[in-house]
C-alpha cells in the first residue's frame, strides 16, 4: 500500500502541474513543494545514499538556476522553472536526467506548435462551438507545464528513485 502510494507521487504531481497550467496558466507552488518533500522522504526511505541525495540535489539546484536565469529574461514561467528544478531533483546527475529534459524539449516544441496553430483557428473553433479553455487563445504564454508533466511522466521509469523502490519492493 505504501510502496504504490510512493509510486504514485511524481505523476499525479506531474498531472496537477500540467492541468492547472492549462486552465490557469498557472502552476501552484504546493506542486513543486510537494515534489520536493516527497523526494526527501522518499529517497532514504528507498535506500538512496545521502551522498546521491545531494548529488540529485545539486542536479536540481543546476537545472533552477538556468531556469531562472530565462525567467529573468522573460523566457520562462516561473511556475515552470519551479516544477522543471522539483521534477530534476527526482532524476539526479546520470542518463535519466537527460532523457528527461530531452523528452521536455521535444514534447515543449510540439506543445508549442500544436498551440500556436490552435490559436490562429480560434475563430473557427468558436464559430463551431467547440469549448476550449480562454487561457490557451487569450493568452500570449505557453502553458509549458504541458511538457514538463509528459516528459517527467515518460522519463519516471529510468529514475533512479523509481528504480530503489521497486528494488526494495522484490
Amino acid at each position: 500500500m505504501l510502496g504504490t502510494l510512493a509510486l504514485s507521487i511524481f505523476p499525479l504531481c506531474m498531472s496537477l502541474a500540467a492541468i492547472s497550467d492549462l486552465l490557469t496558466m498557472t502552476i501552484p507552488n504546493r506542486v513543486s513543494l510537494a515534489l520536493a518533500i516527497a523526494f526527501f522522504v522518499l529517497a532514504p526511505t528507498y535506500g538512496l545514499p545521502f551522498t546521491e541525495i545531494g548529488i540529485h540535489l545539486a542536479v536540481a539546484g543546476v537545472v533552477f538556476a538556468a531556469c531562472f536565469a530565462l525567467f529573468a529574461l522573460n523566457v520562462m514561467g516561473g511556475g515552470d522553472a519551479k516544477l522543471l528544478a522539483a521534477a530534476a531533483l527526482w532524476f539526479g546527475f546520470d542518463l535519466s536526467v537527460v532523457i528527461f529534459l530531452v523528452y521536455v524539449a521535444f514534447i515543449g516544441g510540439v506543445v508549442t506548435v500544436f498551440i500556436v496553430w490552435l490559436r490562429s483557428q480560434a475563430s473557427i473553433i468558436s464559430a463551431i462551438g467547440l469549448p476550449m479553455p480562454s487561457s490557451l487563445t487569450v493568452a500570449k504564454k505557453i502553458p509549458y507545464g504541458i511538457a514538463i508533466a509528459i516528459g517527467g511522466i515518460l522519463a519516471f521509469p529510468s529514475s533512479p528513485l523509481l528504480i530503489a523502490m521497486t528494488k526494495s519492493a522484490l
